[in-house]
């Protein structure tokens, strides 16, 4: 099969298309033929030499993939040969093949195509774990999203007003910020323009975000605890923004605040899947039912990943980023 790989760590152009030996499923795996796998952040920092793949996984990058199932490992139930699916990846999905354990698949909604399905899983687990199954959002409540725009945020505005919540986010362009308004988003900060902090507190009468989903990390640490609201809570999922910052404690106090910080791709394998049963009981319905849905900003051919990796870094995109191997290509 072909697969991207990193010879060197480098730029963009350090991604190539390369012949690579087919993997095969073990004890509880199935085999994937991708179809499209969609690009990340961690992609990228893979790609720099700054995020190893986990110990025992594969050494190409792509967090997420859709398919079909070519080969059924041992122990498997509940899945057949040709089924099309979509899949949580510890690594793997820049390739036309890949291994994924079992308990990170999920079957393709309906009314969703099986290229477009390739940006679902990461983004879909990254938003319900963080945001519901530990910050709790709950109906009423305020979300603010930072980088609305992008595959996490959009995603993030559609679930949350799914569930009858307000939510905030910030973006740099009046077009990011447009596409975020017709997904839901209530109040819409351009974050190069006004303070978010200020923005709202005004817009929620001085009460504030009571949960934050943040991809920034140190940059925004301080800013994000003064727009908690009592009893708020802060997830961070990123580090765009640096990774040391300095908390005032006692303005955290104040709030009776809580922060959490979590990733997806080093979690073991019994929490990967209980994440993905979570998304496929709470949020397949609505995506089964039209409510929720993936946005694609562009299709590239998976060979072209560097292509793909330089539109991601210029931050001009709104959505995902797929990449289509050539069997997608195809279909």
């Amino acid at each position: 099969m072909h697969a991207i790989t990193i010879p060197e760590p480098g730029g963009p152009e350090a991604l190539v298309w390369d012949e690579v030996p087919d993997p095969a499923p073990g004890e509880g795996e199935v085999l994937v033929e991708v179809v499209a796998g969609a690009v990340n952040r961690a992609d990228i920092l893979q790609r720099q030499g700054f995020y190893d793949p986990p110990p025992g996984t594969s050494p190409y990058p792509g967090l997420e993939c859709s398919g079909r199932i070519a080969e059924i490992g041992p122990g498997v139930a509940g899945w057949a040969v040709g089924d099309e699916v979509c899949a949580l990846l510890a690594g793997g999905g820049y390739a036309e093949k890949v291994v994924v354990p079992a308990g990170q698949l999920l079957p393709v909604p309906e009314g969703v195509s099986l290229t477009r399905a390739a940006a679902l899983p990461e983004v879909v687990c990254t938003v319900w774990s963080n945001v519901f199954m530990i910050a709790h959002l709950r109906p009423g409540e305020t979300l603010l999203v930072h980088g609305g725009s992008s595959g996490i945020g959009t995603m993030a505005i559609q679930l949350a007003k799914a569930v009858g919540a307000k939510v905030a986010v910030t973006a740099g362009t009046q077009q990011k910020l447009d596409r975020c308004a017709e997904l839901g988003a209530d109040i819409l900060i351009n974050y190069r323009e006004q303070d978010f902090v200020a923005e709202v507190k005004k817009a929620t009468d001085g009460a504030g975000a009571d949960v934050i989903l943040d991809n920034m990390g140190a940059k925004y640490l301080d800013r994000n605890v003064q727009t908690l609201a009592v009893n708020g809570r802060l997830a961070i999922i990123g580090m765009q923004g640096g990774v040391k910052g300095e908390l005032d404690i006692r303005a955290l106090l104040a709030k009776r605040g809580a922060i959490s910080a979590t990733s997806l791709r080093a979690r073991p394998l019994t929490e990967k899947a209980a994440i993905v049963a979570a998304v496929r009981e709470h949020v397949w319905p609505l995506l089964d039912g039209g409510h929720v849905r993936p946005v694609v900003d562009r299709e590239i051919p998976m060979k072209d990943a560097a292509e793909a990796h330089r539109v991601v870094e210029e931050s001009g995109h709104i959505g995902k980023v797929l990449l289509v191997t050539p069997q997608g290509s195809a279909a």
